[in-house]
């Protein structure tokens, strides 16, 4: 992000906010293998490459990893982006259908009628029936729940098991992140960018921490508030913010490059707010 930043003019400052820990082999994890195993499973929806990869690590542990990837063939597969699509490539494992960007659950749904319409994953189909009605689909989890993906593919008529594999928690330093929250009240920002929904949670729990919440909440609506896609922007909305700049495709390049061509006409409108 760095060097991004700097390639295109900006001077960066980097405030790591988040990171991923591994729950292992949960009680959680040894049901997905069993139901796996059972072929008591239909569809399988991996959201991240990380936690694909985690999941796998994890059932490794008391599995053989052919064996799991055999398992994961027997079922239709669903990724929500590039990152478990690579993940999921690189093991040569089938891929039924690749969620289109933005890559939100609403995308992911999308994708999962896809697949039952093509490929006959609803069980018990009749003109009258649900689309979905009678699959069983697994859910890799990203960091916490994904309640509203889950509601739609239930009100579609599936089961759904969602497997949690990691969480997201505050980094072991967070001087970084409180360095910044007091440079954004000081205004030394011009353009505050957002790569994760998560970020801005951790950001204002530390805000909180400081007693600064509400100066931060001030002091960042002046900044031209950048958000890599929908996820994010929702999260922002919800606490108050405005969402200045969204850039055409949800990658960190894309946000980089095109936040920082428009923050030249945003700044000074951003500063009066």
């Amino acid at each position: 992000m760095r060097s991004l930043i700097e390639r295109n003019g900006g001077v960066a400052t980097i405030a790591p906010a988040m990171k991923e820990v591994a729950l292992g082999m949960t009680d959680e994890v040894r049901v997905f293998y069993e139901r796996l195993t059972a072929g008591s499973l239909d569809l399988l929806i991996f959201t991240t490459g990380v936690g694909t990869e985690a999941l796998a690590d994890a059932i490794e542990t008391e599995h053989s990893r052919e064996r799991l990837l055999e398992l994961m063939q027997q079922c239709r597969i669903v990724a929500r982006g590039p990152k478990p699509f690579a993940v999921l490539r690189k093991w040569n494992v089938r891929i039924d259908a690749r969620a289109a960007e933005p890559n939100t659950w609403h995308q992911v749904v999308q994708s999962v009628l896809e697949v039952a319409e093509s490929e006959g994953a609803a069980s018990g189909e009749t003109s009258t029936s649900k689309p979905l009605s009678g699959c069983r689909i697994a859910v890799q989890e990203y960091g916490q729940p994904s309640t509203d993906l889950y509601a739609e593919l239930e009100e579609y008529g599936a089961e759904v098991l969602p497997v949690p594999i990691y969480k997201w928690a505050l980094p072991d330093d967070t001087a970084p992140i409180e360095c910044a929250v007091e440079a954004t009240i000081r205004g030394d920002f011009d353009v505050v960018l957002w790569t994760t929904a998560q970020h801005l949670v951790h950001v204002i729990e530390i805000a909180e921490r400081l007693g600064v919440k509400e100066e931060w909440l001030t002091a960042v609506r002046k900044c031209v508030i950048a958000s890599i896609g929908p996820t994010a922007s929702e999260r922002i909305v919800e606490f108050g913010l405005p969402v200045d700049f969204q850039p055409t495709h949800p990658h960190m390049g894309h946000l980089v490059r095109e936040s920082l061509q428009a923050a030249p006409e945003l700044i000074e409108s951003c500063r009066a707010r």
